[in-house]
């Protein structure tokens, strides 16, 4: 157990629900292994049947959570999620099945929720969490989990429950490795923290890759998914020690877990409103940008030249594991991380036009950068990557 900054036990935190007035004859028959907990008992599943908790994402980490606190009891739930199930969701998003992809995620969810039980009130946000709907929208709820999995949408979350006085629960994950916290910069005790403690800034774009272009263990979701919930639980009955103040990591090839004990940061400034964070993070870098601004191909204008006999070289900067999933015919492989460090720049023509691909276009926007900066005035990046590809021109190839 870590110890606070005044070097005293920390106290456990006092709930953040009140009791429901009563459970039904069913309600004791369903939660019976809870009643007989005594951390829990009657007035700790009250609570859970009085709590209001919204979560913010219904994929990776959201599908256990949303599952499980619907199994505890929690009175309503939110879901903030506009996106569709995918099939390539159905590794990792467990609250979804095969008869779900091309439905609405947020629908998808609900009615997995109701088939668990029948008695919460899921309520259903199906929009972008935005600057503008944010802090009214978590004014409605107890506790914000946040399941989002890009910076820019953790740092809104942030904010926005900073402005709403609100805690939240956060869960990250990437390949093998996840992490949990509880952030709530009006914790009692002076114990208040968010997410700018440990993180002040956004880490430079591309420097951390998503789980959609490095990939993620999909029973990961499961490990780090339900310690969120186990949280959520705990700060809603008032039991056990919350993660406000540590950071829990999980590497589940090591199967270790670790805590590291967080501290406020004495020189952050303090929230006052809410910002533009896709400019705060940044999903390229401004010299990608400046890069690719007028050195872009579309995927039929690409196939239009390869149509036509154009002599041109195509470069896949992606990794070897994804080149074995899908790769472009013609095209030779050489990894971001060659390029931008120098050591593949001998390998390129100097004497034809060189086209850039990755999966999506961010990463071949860095690396168009660093061509430019070498020397190559005719390199140009492929807008959509092979994903556009497989989409706009060769409907065979598998879309991962």
């Amino acid at each position: 157990m870590s110890l606070d900054r005044s070097g005293n036990t920390p106290q456990p935190l006092p709930p953040l629900v009140e009791p429901d007035a009563e459970l039904s004859r069913d309600e004791v028959a369903r939660y019976s292994r809870h009643l007989i907990i005594p951390d829990v008992g009657m007035a700790g599943q009250k609570r859970l049947k009085n709590a209001k908790v919204l979560v913010i994402g219904a994929g990776g980490l959201g599908s256990p959570a949303l599952l499980y606190l619907a199994a505890a009891g929690v009175g309503t739930l939110g879901i903030v999620e506009f996106d569709e199930v995918d099939m390539s969701n159905l590794q990792r998003q467990v609250i979804h099945g095969r008869s779900d992809v091309g439905r609405p995620k947020a629908e998808s969810a609900r009615d997995s929720i109701k088939e668990i039980n029948e008695h919460v009130d899921v309520r259903l946000h199906e929009f972008r969490l935005e600057p503008d709907n944010a802090v009214e929208l978590f004014g409605q709820y107890d506790l914000i989990l946040d399941g989002t999995d890009n910076f820019a949408t953790r740092y809104l979350v942030n904010d926005a429950a900073v402005l709403a006085h609100k805690p939240y629960v956060w869960g990250s994950i990437y390949r093998f490795e996840g992490q949990a916290s509880v952030f709530w910069e009006d914790a009692p005790d002076g114990r208040g923290l968010n997410y700018r403690d440990l993180y002040p800034e956004a880490p430079p774009p591309g420097m951390v890759p998503s789980c959609a272009e490095g990939g993620v263990l999909g029973v990961l979701c499961a490990s780090i998914g339900s310690i969120m919930a186990t949280e959520a639980v705990k700060l809603i009955t008032g039991i056990g020690e919350s993660l406000l103040g540590r950071l829990m990591v999980y590497d589940a090839l090591d199967m270790t877990y670790r805590t590291i004990t967080l501290r406020r940061d004495p020189a952050r400034t303090p929230i006052t409103e809410l910002i533009d964070y896709d400019a705060f993070c940044g999903v390229v870098s401004d010299e990608g940008q400046s890069a690719a601004a007028g050195s872009t191909i579309t995927a039929t204008e690409l196939r239009d030249l390869l149509d036509a006999g154009k002599d041109l070289q195509i470069v896949d900067v992606r990794e070897p594991v994804e080149w074995d999933i899908v790769h472009l015919p013609g095209a030779v492989l050489i990894p971001k991380d060659r390029i931008l460090s120098g050591e593949a720049l001998a390998e390129l023509p100097q004497n034809k036009p060189i086209v850039l691909h990755c999966k999506t276009g961010v990463r071949s926007a860095e690396a168009l950068a660093a061509l430019k900066k070498a020397g190559f005035s005719d390199a140009t990046h492929l807008q959509g990557g092979v994903i556009a590809w497989a989409t706009q021109v060769d409907n065979s190839l598998p879309v991962y």
